[in-house]
């Protein structure tokens, strides 16, 4: 069998951006003389069914075209597969394009990796919940920032980042403090009360807010980021050095890395990846290596 490309389009991530970028993607790469195969779904267990069907034809590299959402969606086919996978990003927040380096915008740009790119073994998540285990590559949120993107999801007004700082106005006038238990690398839990806890393998969530900043997606550890108790006022000003990861120093926050967390507290709610996965008590862990993506080789020396 000649080798080929397979491209696997989410056309309905970002807004529509999915399929303007699938289009944009596929155009270049048949320009640039590759077999390509392309598979489009219309939801997520048109994605599913596709990536298994993509994947079973053996393609030499898959392009998957879409949000860190699209991609977390299949990644149990995708780790069981051997087969190095470029991301076209087309999504809203698009954390994972951001951790390695992958263009954004130029979806043409971003396919070329298929051609040019070279390997970079990365760590995925697994969040395990009493309900459900799913990976994840990004980050896990729980607390006030998981609260915002249940509030996000929740929202039908405005869109785009408007919908996200409404939420966070609406679970700022709502803010209370988590009774947290956490255990970390198999530790007895501890009862350590917060505002949130965030446990990534790379640095940012919501479009680009580094919560975990300074964490690398390939360094088989987690990072795990405290928030103590705080007002409404203190956490207000802890977000503008949030946004330019400069929190970490900060007094209220604590940072360690682990290969293992526990946290449970009533009322929690689990999100990764933008995606909710459980709620009340998770422990979260990684796969060193599970998946293979190809990037710019200047973000590989």
């Amino acid at each position: 069998m000649a080798e080929h490309i397979a491209v696997l389009a989410n056309p309905f991530s970002g807004k529509g951006r999915g399929r303007r970028a699938a289009e944009a993607a596929v155009a270049h790469l048949r320009d640039r003389g590759a077999d390509v195969r392309a598979y489009a779904g219309g939801s997520a267990a048109d994605t599913h069914r596709l990536a298994a069907a993509a994947l079973a034809d053996a393609p030499r590299v898959l392009v998957i075209v879409g949000g860190d959402g699209t991609l977390s969606g299949v990644l149990d086919e995708l780790c069981a597969a051997s087969v190095p996978l470029v991301l076209v990003p087309a999504g809203t927040g698009n954390d994972l394009a951001r951790a390695l380096g992958l263009p954004r915008g130029d979806a043409s740009a971003a396919a070329e990796l298929a051609l040019t790119g070279v390997p970079r073994p990365i760590d995925v998540g697994v969040v395990a919940t009493r309900d459900s285990t799913r990976r994840f590559l990004t980050i896990a949120a729980l607390g006030f920032d998981a609260k915002v993107s249940d509030r996000t999801n929740r929202l039908r007004w405005p869109h785009g980042a408007l919908r996200y700082y409404l939420a966070l106005l609406i679970e700022l006038a709502r803010l209370r403090p988590m009774d947290f238990r956490l255990s970390v690398d198999g530790a007895d839990p501890e009862h350590a009360p917060g505002t949130l806890i965030a446990v990534g393998s790379t640095s940012s969530y919501g479009g680009g807010m580094p919560v975990c900043a300074g964490a690398i997606p390939d360094d088989g550890l987690l990072d795990v980021v405290q928030v103590a108790p705080i007002g409404r006022m203190r956490l207000l000003r802890l977000f503008p050095l949030l946004l330019q990861g400069r929190h970490l120093d900060r007094r209220e926050v604590r940072h360690r890395r682990a290969k293992t967390v526990s946290v449970s507290a009533p009322g929690l709610v689990v999100y990764a990846d933008g995606e909710r996965i459980g709620e009340d008590d998770c422990t979260i862990s990684l796969i060193p290596g599970a998946l293979t993506m190809l990037v710019p080789r200047e973000n590989n020396d």
